[in-house]
């Protein structure tokens, strides 16, 4: 079995673009390839929109050389990008953008969230892809609520989104073997989760206390697994909503800046130059 390597905890909120508050919970500039073959994860709000406001959300932006995933836990998003992909995503819906050689989207409250108003809070989880896939076609897979997969458990439920979990297969389709599980798991009960020798294994508790034989985490925090043995467990010291992410490494060079994720400082370049040469909007 893995055990747990680390626990990292990233306390501040801030704002990306107009979604506040957002903690940014993972990124490769501060754990560069321990992560991998996971690169960001964003957790959009707790937070209430009032009836009546203004359009916010991110505004057109690009993107290459990676996958946004988006998981809704409340609230709605509009989302349009240049490769024709688009749609309405609300509460337990998935949005699985292939980047790839490039697009050009935007990511918005829905009219009709912003005029009735509400709670709303969103997962949004950035996947690296392998060299070869960087620059292939992109792709918008919108997984309903209805698509995804629930497993029943003695010990709580399992959505599984990406991968598989007890025999049960996600439906969205992935460049390289992972696992991305929704899970709900009462206090005071344990959940197995199975994984390959070698492959990154995270937990992160969007509420919630666990804990990983007799250490503790408290609420907000990622747990790190060490990459040696298959499966893991946990316990939950408190009722419990968890994002489990597992998958095979990409052990390949990560060069990085905004909007743009490659392998290298040139390719990062090239893709502000086709950028600004409109290459990305078609």
């Amino acid at each position: 079995m893995k055990s747990l390597a680390f626990i990292h905890r990233t306390d501040g909120r801030s704002a990306v673009a107009d979604f506040s508050p957002v903690t940014s919970v993972l990124s490769w500039y501060d754990l560069g390839g321990t992560t991998s073959p996971f690169l960001l994860l964003d957790h959009i709000g707790p937070g209430r929109l009032l009836p009546g406001s203004p359009l916010r959300g991110v505004h057109e932006h690009p993107h290459r050389g990676f996958e946004t995933v988006t998981i809704v836990h409340d609230g709605e998003l509009e989302h349009r990008d240049s490769s024709g992909g688009g749609g309405l995503i609300g509460p337990g819906d998935v949005q699985w953008m292939t980047a790839a050689r490039g697009v050009v989207h935007r990511e918005l409250f829905s009219e009709g969230f912003r005029q009735h108003g509400g709670r709303f809070e969103m997962i949004q989880l950035w996947v690296n892809l392998p060299a070869k896939d960087k620059l292939g076609d992109p792709r918008y897979q919108n997984l309903s609520r209805a698509d995804i997969p629930v497993v029943e458990l003695e010990t709580g439920s399992v959505r599984v989104i990406a991968g598989e979990f007890q025999g049960v297969r996600g439906p969205a389709l992935t460049h390289t073997r992972m696992n991305v599980l929704d899970v709900r798991l009462p206090s005071d009960r344990e959940a197995v989760f199975a994984t390959e020798d070698g492959d990154t294994a995270l937990v992160y508790l969007l509420s919630g206390r666990l804990a990983f034989g007799d250490e503790p985490m408290e609420e907000g925090g990622l747990a790190v697994m060490g990459q040696h043995g298959a499966g893991f467990t946990v316990k939950a010291l408190e009722d419990c909503r968890l994002l489990v992410l597992s998958g095979a490494r990409i052990d390949e060079p990560i060069n990085g800046h905004g909007p743009f994720v490659m392998n290298t400082y040139e390719e990062v370049l090239q893709a502000y130059e086709d950028f600004k040469a409109g290459k990305l909007a078609g």
